[in-house]
């Protein structure tokens, strides 16, 4: 029946009595597969854990700039793990980092949650922030802000 039509015979279940068979083309069932796993890639998000050092004594303006960068990271969808390296006598102030992680984690509180509270492993303190929003929502939000700009530019033009 399969060869009258011109298509293959194929063997779904073996272990059944009887076996069962179906007439398909199996060159356009492979296709689908594969289109479906492409598609099925192209929706999965990447977690990627962004790091950003800081030391116990930093300057305020060093201060706000790492602090701009990370909720750039967060906005983007990222983890963001937040190091403050000791040195020297700065080991013997363990409460200075502490509280420098504290000040940060209060300060993005809209657009973070605390995921791995702070702690010290030897000369350097850890916390990991994680984003309020999905990765694959910041990525929507980031396309239609694209969009609109582009638009708001092709008007300007004209």
């Amino acid at each position: 029946m399969a060869e009258e039509v011109g298509l293959d015979l194929v063997e779904i279940a073996a272990e059944a009595t009887p076996p069962v068979c179906k007439i398909m083309d199996f060159g356009k069932y492979k296709y689908e597969i594969a289109q479906k796993a492409r598609e099925a890639r192209q929706n999965q998000t990447h977690i990627v854990v962004k790091e950003m050092r800081m030391r116990p004594n930093i300057e305020s303006h060093d201060y706000e700039t790492k602090r701009n960068h990370i909720e750039k990271f967060l906005k983007g969808g990222d983890k963001v793990k937040v190091t403050i390296q000791f040195r020297g006598r700065e080991q013997s102030r363990p409460e200075l980092g502490y509280k420098l992680l504290q000040r940060l984690a209060q300060d993005v509180t809209e657009i973070a949650f605390v995921e791995f509270a702070p702690k010290q492993e030897g000369r350097s303190m850890t916390m990991v922030l994680g984003p309020v929003k999905r990765k694959s929502d910041a990525l929507a939000e980031a396309k239609k802000a694209k969009k609109a700009a582009e638009k708001a530019a092709e008007a300007q033009k004209l």
